[in-house]
């Protein structure tokens, strides 16, 4: 008698391809609020990463609600 070896196949539908988008972390496609697509996302996220870039009636805004937007100070 011959002897039959079991063979084990294993198949995934995972997906694990890396994030394509490094700020949503969409894979396939980006995400509604992701910056790479809604203008004022990517505004928000660039007067944070340089407040020089927030535009006069914002700052007025900000400055009537007694906001300060400023750079944060260096560590000394």
């Amino acid at each position: 008698m011959s002897e039959q070896k079991q063979t084990t196949w294993f198949h995934s539908n995972g997906y694990n391809a890396q994030p394509a988008c490094e700020y949503c972390q969409g894979i396939i496609r980006h995400e509604p609020g992701c910056l790479t697509l809604d203008p004022l996302v990517y505004y928000a996220r660039q007067i944070v990463v340089d407040p020089s870039k927030l535009t006069v009636g914002d700052c007025l805004i900000l400055h009537s609600l007694a906001v300060l937007w400023s750079e944060p100070p260096t560590a000394v």
